[in-house]
């Protein structure tokens, strides 16, 4: 396993992280999640991430208990907020009542007394980000978070963050984005953003929601059991690669994995881990060998020729537009 440092902050991930949103507490049973952190902690990974609305809130306890008897210092520890997580009108939003009870909320379910790194799942326009940030910024100190950060956030709303985060004395380091070959929309304006600012990019979804394993054929049904036919593990999410204009240029990639070694999610990974802004690539898994083949791009050196192949092949259908940045 590699590591990089978060953003500019003094902390140290693994390039490849663990993430259980759609599987834990919902698609696998606990058993196989277990199984799958184990997987995850024998390969070297360190960095966990999760958040309080996975499989409503039964993925934050699911992965706590996988994680039990884990020398807690041995590893980093991440979990978001803003999705609802109950009926009630502020259990949602990153207002400060909402965000000093989930954190307290998540913490019990992790079974820890603190998150390395706390983040804002979603920009709210609902509340003042002055209360959100001060609210983050009394849970650093209180010593529950060791870092903040936010997820698809969009240029503007990480560079008013960090101005907040500056007055507040508070360690704001890094954004979670949707970030791969075929989905790049970050690259225009939240990277320099980031960058300028101290942010490091954790992404999720580094293999298009499983599009870019090659599995899905031009032409032909998607296979059963995978995630393009189940409606409750995001297929309306990778309904917009089952096309043939898209599922044909993926097919090309075949051959450049093939050239290097590795295997197609061995490559969308990679590719994710070149972009010296990114600071790791999760990664999500139903069965173990499926942590163990995509921790095999950890480390894995694309030269200019290969990227630039790459892109004549699948550039041209890649999603670049930076305001379909995600956010409510």
């Amino acid at each position: 396993m590699e590591f990089r440092r978060l953003g500019r902050s003094g902390l140290n991930i693994s390039e490849i992280a663990y993430g259980n949103w759609l599987t834990h507490g919902s698609q696998v049973e606990e058993e196989q999640a277990q199984a799958c952190v184990l997987t995850a902690l024998d390969e070297g990974i360190t960095t966990f991430d999760t958040a309080d609305v996975y499989a409503a809130t039964r993925a934050e306890a699911v992965l706590g208990r996988a994680l039990s008897g884990v020398r807690r210092e041995s590893i980093e520890l991440f979990t978001k907020v803003y999705f609802p997580t109950g009926q009630g009108p502020n259990d949602r939003g990153l207002g400060r009542k909402h965000i000093m009870e989930s954190c307290e909320a998540s913490l019990r379910r992790l079974q820890t007394d603190y998150v390395d790194l706390y983040q804002a799942h979603r920009f709210d326009r609902t509340v003042p980000l002055e209360e959100t940030m001060t609210a983050f910024a009394d849970l650093v100190r209180q010593g529950k978070a060791l870092y903040i950060g936010v997820s698809e956030w969009n240029a503007e709303q990480i560079s008013r963050a960090a101005e907040l985060a500056r007055e507040l004395r508070v360690p704001l380091v890094s954004n979670q984005p949707q970030y791969s070959m075929l989905w790049r929309v970050i690259e225009s304006q939240v990277i320099p953003t980031s960058e300028r600012e101290g942010l490091g990019q954790i992404v999720w979804s580094p293999i298009a929601q499983g599009a870019l394993t090659g599995k899905y054929l031009p032409g032909q049904e998607a296979p059963t059991g995978s995630r393009a036919t189940d409606e409750a593990g995001g297929a309306n999410m990778i309904s917009r690669w089952m096309r043939d204009e898209v599922l044909e240029p993926v097919q090309q990639l075949k051959p450049i994995a093939e050239d290097l070694g590795l295997s197609m999610a061995q490559l969308a990974v990679a590719w994710v881990l070149q972009n010296s802004n990114v600071s790791a690539a999760i990664i999500g898994a139903s069965r173990p060998e499926q942590v163990t083949d995509n921790v095999r791009a950890a480390g894995v050196k694309l030269d200019q020729d290969v990227l630039d192949k790459i892109d004549e092949v699948i550039g041209h259908v890649a999603e670049t537009d930076p305001r379909h940045t995600t956010t409510p």
